[in-house]
């Protein structure tokens, strides 16, 4: 199951996590956030205890929305120690979103592996 996050517990809840988030934000009004969320649902249950799944209603958090200049909706951003290391504005259905949702973890595996041994890693937001 997702959290619900407001302005008032993002910087807690997102940032402040001790594993990756993933943040979908969307609206009420947006028939493909509704459609994605099953999937979202399951990906979470897939991966329970690595990634962290929030709910961030755009239309009422107004300025979560500026900040991380949301165009359209859903949006999809990845955190990771209070950074962005992915987001994913736009995808053409359930199949890109799942192969899209699948990267992200397996660059997350890496990425944890690489700092077990010592290596260093960087990092580009999309």
């Amino acid at each position: 199951m997702s959290l619900t996050v407001s302005d008032a517990t993002f910087d807690t809840e997102v940032l402040g996590s001790q594993i990756p988030v993933l943040v979908h934000f969307w609206a009420p009004w947006c028939g493909l956030c509704r459609m994605i969320e099953p999937l979202l649902q399951t990906f979470q249950g897939e991966w329970e205890g690595q990634v962290r799944l929030i709910d961030i209603n755009a239309d009422e958090n107004l300025k979560l929305a500026n900040q991380y200049r949301l165009t359209t909706l859903p949006t999809l951003m990845l955190f990771e120690d209070g950074v962005i290391h992915h987001r994913l504005d736009s995808f053409r259905g359930k199949e890109e979103l799942r192969a899209a949702l699948d990267g992200f973890m397996q660059t997350q595996q890496l990425s944890s592996h690489r700092c077990r041994q010592g290596q260093s890693i960087t990092y580009r937001n999309r």
